[in-house]
Parts: structure tokens; C-alpha cells; sequence
């Protein structure tokens, strides 16, 4: 038994630190369809002569398919492996952004944005990477984790003005089908170097699911003191709120420039700008969640994002809004990777991926209901001001359940039945 644990895979290994860096390709390039989607709403409205809501509902759509999809890879993932998953979503993604080139109506291109980009596309470069990542690290288990889940920002700073300037030059239709093919080819070459189980799983298959050999816990039995699926009840009611919040910044910055007089060019930029902040500010957050755990970034990171929506109300200038946009990324970043932390610290490491899966699909849900609710505030007001006080309502549920678990946490850290692990464990 001992010489088999010794020949494990090791927890923070160089082995680990180079998968990260290719799991970060990766969710750059797959979740490159959210963002692409914001940038050609203006055009996309333009062409099939639609309102405002329902320029958005591809977007919705997306999000609500990327929702139900990481569900359904983190299940796939824990029962076949991430590479076949990843694999099929690399398929399923480039052939998704080719058809969207080819929609002929909005319904056709919001089907195909929901189910083939959002549902079986990329969501499987979310998901499954995060839940993996979480089980190859335990001391730098936060930042590596936020480093994987920066891809998603990387790709929101990267593709905007590449593909602002490729709508402008080509069309948004021949922007998708370009987009398709590479996705295709960069996703399917990249999956070659997540071969092998995490060092988690391995020594809990071998009986040696210690925190000191592999990183591996079977968790509590009540995570927060709660029943398993309250507690996990509360983690996608929480994940829900923050992210119809931050749904309105991040969907609709482009149109609001636009409605300013400021252009989509700015706005594009904007975004950009919002996104690539996010990525400091995940990074950042991962270095602080592994001094103070999960659900105190989570707290930390809620109260942050609530300050920056506070300051989209009375700052509409054009240097302003480059300001506010920036102050939104750096503060509100890292709070999606938080729930990866918080159920590796107080949940199971069987089925990590799933129960991870359940509280991303209800972020998803969020950034989709945040999308075309913030939407259909401006068709019936003329405003997005409505817009912004809609999401600092949501905000303010966020904080108000991760407050309540911050709080049943420390009780029950004071009487020794915390957390799973340290969060540095």
C-alpha cells in the first residue's frame, strides 16, 4: 500500500502547475462565446430589427444552456474523465460558432448560442477544469484555482476588441465561422495534456485520502452544520444573486456607451478593460483565499462588487465609466472561484465535480436572468439607471447568505467542526 501511494501523482506538483497553465488555455478559448455574443448585440439587433430584450436572449439563452451544461459535464466528468468531456465540447463549440455564422433568424441563432456554445460547449472548459484543478493542489489550492478560473476573464479582456475589430472588417457572421474553426482545432490539440487522474482521487482509490499525501478528504457529513442539501441550497441561491448583479455591468456596458453617445467601439473596451481587472482581481483573491478560506473571500468579494454597481449610478462620464469599469473587475473577480473553494473545503471529494456543477449552473442562471432582466428594465424605463439598482438588490441577497454562512462556519470553527480542510491545508 505504501509503495503504491508513493507512486502517486503529487498535490502542488510541477506536474499540477503545467496542467494549470493549459486548463487556462483552455477555459480562454471556450469561454470566448459569452463575451462575443455582448460585443455583436448592437449588430445582431440591427439585422433581425429586434428590441433591445430581445437582442439579449441569445445571451440569455447562452448563459442558461452554459448553466444546465456545467451541471451536466461536472456529472460526465466524475463518471468518464475530463479529457472525453473537454473533447466533446471542443467539438460541440466549434461546430456551435459555425452555425451561429449561418443563423437565419434570431430564434435559430439564440437556439444555437444556447445549446450547442452554451449547453454542450462551453461549459465543459468550466466545470469539470475548476473541479479538476481544485483536486491537484492543497497548499496553493486558492490561487490555483483562481488562476484556472481567470481564463474566463482572460478571455473576456482578450476577445472583445479582437473581435470588435473582426466584426468591423469581416461581418459578425464571418467572425463566428473563423472563431469556430479555431476553437475546434486549439481545444481538441490542448485536451492531449490533462491525461491522468488528480492526486486526490488516486489516494482516495487507494485508501490514502490523507490531507498530508494528497490533498484528499471525504468531507464532512454536514457541511456548515447544515443538511448537505441545504447547505448546497444556500451555495446557488448565493450564486444565483451575485451574478444577476454582475450580469449588468457585463452584458450590457457595450450598449450602454453606445445609448450614451460614447460608441460600441468604448464600450467594447470597456468590457475589455472590466475583464481584464478581473483577472487581477481573481489572482488576487486566490492569494487571499488561502490565508482566510472560501466563504471569507465569498463575504469579501460580495461587499465589493455591491460598492462598485453603487458607483455606476452617479458616474456616466466617459472617463468615469473607464474608471468604474475597471474598479468592478478589480473588486468582484474573485467571487466565482470562492464556491470551488468552499466545496472543497466542506464538501465530499467524491462527486466534487457535480456538486461544483450545481452551484456554477445556478451563477449561469444568474448572469442570464441578470442579462435580459437588465434588458427589459430599459425597454419599459428608457434607462438602465432601474438596471443598476435591480442588481444591487441582488447583490445585497449574495451578501446577506454568505454573511449567514460566514457565520455558521465560525461557530462551528470554535467548536471544532469547520471546515473539511484548512484552507491551507
Amino acid at each position: 500500500m505504501n509503495n503504491r501511494a508513493s507512486d502517486l501523482p503529487q498535490a502542488d506538483s510541477p506536474q499540477a502547475w503545467r496542467r494549470l497553465w493549459i486548463t487556462l488555455a483552455l477555459m480562454t478559448i471556450g469561454s470566448a462565446g459569452m463575451y462575443v455574443v455582448s460585443v455583436v448585440l448592437p449588430a445582431v439587433q440591427a439585422e433581425f430589427g429586434a428590441t433591445r430584450a430581445q437582442a439579449a436572449l441569445p445571451y440569455t439563452l447562452q448563459m442558461i444552456g452554459f448553466g444546465l451544461g456545467c451541471l451536466l459535464a461536472g456529472r460526465l466528468s466524475d463518471r468518464f474523465g475530463l479529457v472525453p468531456v473537454v473533447r466533446m465540447g471542443a467539438v460541440c463549440l466549434g461546430l456551435g460558432f459555425m452555425l451561429s455564422g449561418l443563423a437565419g433568424s434570431l430564434w435559430l441563432f439564440a437556439i444555437v448560442q444556447g445549446v450547442l456554445v452554451g449547453l454542450l460547449g462551453a461549459a465543459t472548459s468550466f466545470v469539470p477544469l475548476v473541479a479538476d484543478t481544485a483536486l491537484w493542489f492543497v497548499r496553493r489550492r486558492g490561487i490555483a484555482v483562481a488562476v484556472c478560473a481567470s481564463g474566463n476573464y482572460v478571455a473576456g479582456a482578450l476577445w472583445p476588441p479582437v473581435v470588435q475589430h473582426a466584426v468591423q472588417a469581416l461581418g459578425w457572421r464571418h467572425t463566428y465561422m473563423a472563431l469556430g474553426v479555431f476553437s475546434l482545432l486549439t481545444m481538441l490539440a490542448l485536451s492531449r495534456g490533462l491525461r491522468g487522474a488528480s492526486p486526490a482521487a488516486q489516494a482516495t482509490a487507494v485508501g490514502a485520502g490523507s490531507p498530508g499525501q494528497a490533498g484528499g478528504t471525504t468531507g464532512p457529513v454536514r457541511p456548515f452544520g447544515l443538511a448537505p442539501g441545504v447547505a448546497l441550497a444556500l451555495l446557488c441561491v448565493a450564486g444565483t444573486a451575485c451574478c444577476v448583479a454582475m450580469a449588468m455591468p457585463q452584458v450590457h456596458i457595450v450598449a450602454y456607451c453606445g445609448d450614451l453617445g460614447y460608441g460600441v467601439a468604448r464600450g467594447a473596451e470597456m468590457l475589455s478593460l472590466m475583464l481584464g481587472c478581473g483577472i487581477v482581481s481573481r489572482l488576487v483573491s486566490g492569494a487571499i483565499c488561502d490565508r482566510i478560506g472560501g466563504v471569507r473571500t465569498l463575504l469579501l468579494g460580495s461587499f465589493l462588487q455591491g460598492v462598485a454597481l453603487l458607483l455606476f449610478l452617479p458616474f456616466d462620464g466617459l472617463v468615469s465609466l473607464y474608471l468604474v469599469s475597471a474598479l468592478f473587475g478589480l473588486f468582484q473577480g474573485g467571487i466565482v472561484p470562492s464556491y470551488a473553494i468552499i466545496v472543497r473545503e466542506h464538501f465530499p471529494v467524491a462527486g466534487a465535480a457535480t456538486t461544483t456543477g450545481w452551484i456554477i449552473m445556478f451563477t449561469l442562471f444568474g448572469m442570464a436572468l441578470g442579462g435580459w432582466m437588465s434588458g427589459k428594465v430599459f425597454d419599459l424605463t428608457g434607462s438602465y439607471h432601474a438596471a443598476f439598482l435591480n442588481g444591487i438588490a441582488w447583490n445585497a441577497l449574495n451578501f446577506s447568505v454568505a454573511l449567514f454562512l460566514y457565520w455558521r462556519a465560525s461557530g462551528r470553527a470554535g467548536s471544532g467542526g469547520g471546515r473539511a480542510l484548512p484552507a491551507a491545508a
